[in-house]
C-alpha cells in the first residue's frame, strides 16, 4: 500500500515511538496501518463514528501480520478516551521505558475541514483540561482560522510542513501542549519561496483572501495583510 504525498508527510512527522497514536478519520485508517507496519507506537488506536468502515477496516488488521497492538473505536473523536488508554501501559513495561512517559499519546486528525477540525479538538480540550495534548493536523482549509485557535489554546509548534498533493496544498502542523514556539498565523519554518509550489500557494491564498474583502462575516484584510508580509 503506497500513502498519499499527504499522508506520507504526515507519517515521516512522527519522529519517535509513542504509546499511543490515534489514527482519527485519517483516509480509511490507511495512516494507521503504515504505523502500525512500522510500529511507530505501542498501540495504535484507529478512530471513527461511521460503524460500517471500522467493521471493514477491523477486518483488514486482523489480517495484518505484526507484534503491535491496536484497538478500533466507533464513536465520536471528540471523545478519545485518553486518560482509560493509560493502563494498557501496565502489561508492557519494558515498551513504556522507550517513551516519554505512560502519559504519552499523540493524535492524528486529517482529512477533515478546519471548522470541524476545531470542534473535534475543543471536545478532546474540555474532556482532558489539564493533560499534555500532542497533536498532528491536517486540515483541508481555514488554515489562519486553525491557527488561532491553536495560539488562543496556547498550543506551541513543534514543526509545519507545506505538502502538495493532485494539484491542491495542505498545511501539516505538529502541535503540542508542552512546546515552546509560537504557531504563526501564516506559517514561518514550512515556506520555502524558492520553491515554484510554494510561490503558486502563496499566490492562490492571496488571490482568495482578496477576493473576500467585501465579505463581512471574515476580517479579510487582516489575513490579506498578514499572507502578504510573508517573505517581505
Amino acid at each position: 500500500m503506497k500513502l498519499s504525498s499527504r499522508l506520507q508527510t504526515i507519517d515521516d512527522m512522527v519522529e519517535r515511538l509513542y504509546g499511543h497514536i490515534w489514527d482519527c478519520c485519517c483516509d480509511h485508517g490507511f495512516l494507521g496501518q503504515q504505523l502500525l507496519r512500522r510500529q511507530a507506537g505501542i498501540t495504535i488506536h484507529f478512530v471513527d463514528i461511521v460503524e460500517h468502515l471500522m467493521v471493514a477496516l477491523e477486518t483488514d488488521l486482523n489480517a495484518l501480520e505484526t507484534e503491535r497492538l491496536w484497538k478500533v473505536h466507533c464513536l465520536d473523536v471528540s471523545h478519545l478516551p485518553l486518560l482509560h488508554e493509560e493502563k494498557s501501559f501496565t502489561n508492557c513495561p519494558s515498551e513504556m521505558s522507550k517513551t516519554n512517559s505512560s502519559d504519552d499519546h499523540l493524535i492524528i486528525i486529517a482529512g477533515v475541514g478546519g471548522e470541524r477540525l476545531i470542534e473535534l479538538m475543543e471536545g478532546i480540550i474540555k474532556r482532558h483540561p489539564n493533560k499534555r495534548l500532542e497533536f498532528l493536523l491536517c486540515p483541508v482549509h481555514h488554515n489562519f482560522k486553525v491557527r488561532e485557535f491553536l495560539n488562543d489554546q496556547n498550543f506551541g509548534l513543534q514543526k509545519e510542513v507545506l505538502v502538495k498533493e493532485n494539484k491542491r496544498f495542505y498545511e501539516v502542523l505538529h502541535v503540542s501542549t508542552q512546546a515552546g514556539q509560537e504557531v504563526s498565523l501564516v506559517g514561518d519554518e514550512m515556506w520555502n519561496l524558492q520553491d515554484n509550489d510554494h510561490q503558486l500557494y502563496l499566490k492562490r491564498t492571496i488571490d482568495h483572501y482578496r477576493h473576500k474583502l467585501n465579505d463581512s462575516s471574515m476580517n479579510a484584510m487582516r489575513i490579506l495583510s498578514a499572507y502578504e508580509m510573508v517573505g517581505a
